[in-house]
């Protein structure tokens, strides 16, 4: 019979055999957690870059299966950032589009681009068939954005062309347009760089330009969020929509869309149809 020094020895085997499997256990579970919030981190950001990927559309569908790395190389090639000037101006590039792309409007480029303002604002009205949207565009935020923005509305470029795309999302709300064509491929016959900084973010009210994802990829297609919209830095935020506006943008965002470009690049055709029926430079 053992005695009760061996007994005693017995049992604090057991017990250490106990914390040992305990603290095993313990450890599987820390690398299991670690496991699935590696996974869901992949799948969230996967999830984030497609519906970012499809904020671009100024690029042929058939143009973007060609060498991503050569259009890549070129777009950064010919659409060169805006220098500025002595005199406070700043010096923008338009880019002539050689993709082939045969959705593309040629309609020139901005006048003056080696003396681009870069103060001050400029007013903007976007009628609609769902109503008045008013817009001010940032000069010192995105100069060349801006310069060339305003220049489309004064050439009509806009008239006539629907919102071809809406997102309902609590973190991405936006409404785009900007495509005469409608199919979110079109665009005028030039790009130009993007104009962004790590700081840049996209609140409700925002205006941004979208881009293929490609650098110096951005043309005249643009989405103006209704919630704070959660994207990387990579679009220009070219201005801001003002409060009556916003009110329109939430009228049509309340009846959603239609989900046709789900699950990439996400969201759908407004189901309230939007024309821009005009674009004028106001101020």
């Amino acid at each position: 019979m053992p005695t009760n020094k061996q007994q005693r020895l017995a049992a604090q085997r057991r017990l250490q055999r106990q914390l040992e499997k305990r603290a095993e256990l313990a450890r599987k579970r820390r690398r299991n957690l670690l496991v699935v919030v590696t996974v869901v981190a992949v799948v969230l950001v996967a999830g984030a870059v497609a519906l970012v990927a499809g904020l671009g559309g100024d690029d042929d569908p058939s143009a973007q299966a060609a060498s991503s790395s050569t259009s890549s190389a070129a777009a950064e090639a010919t659409a060169a950032p805006a220098v500025t000037n002595a005199d406070g101006t700043v010096t923008c590039t338009y880019a002539p589009d050689t993709s082939g792309n045969p959705s593309l409007t040629d309609v020139g480029t901005p006048p003056d681009p080696a003396s681009t303002p870069a103060s001050g604002t400029v007013g903007l009205l976007m009628s609609t068939d769902q109503g008045d949207i008013p817009l001010t565009l940032d000069r010192a935020k995105a100069p060349c954005a801006a310069a060339s923005f305003a220049y489309l509305a004064s050439v009509q470029f806009f008239d006539g062309s629907p919102c071809h795309r809406e997102v309902n999302q609590p973190t991405f709300g936006v409404l785009q347009c900007g495509d005469p064509t409608g199919s979110g491929s079109g665009g005028p016959s030039y790009k130009f760089a993007e104009e962004v900084t790590p700081e840049t973010t996209y609140p409700r009210g925002t205006i941004a330009m979208a881009n293929s994802g490609t650098p110096g990829s951005t043309g005249s297609q643009f989405f103006l969020c209704f919630v704070d919209t959660q994207l990387p830095p990579d679009y220009t935020a070219v201005g801001t929509v003002d409060e009556a506006g916003l009110a329109v943008l939430d009228t049509i965002a309340a009846a959603g869309n239609d989900g046709s470009f789900e699950p990439s690049p996400g969201g759908g055709a407004p189901n309230t149809p939007v024309t821009i029926t005009s674009m004028t430079v106001v101020a």
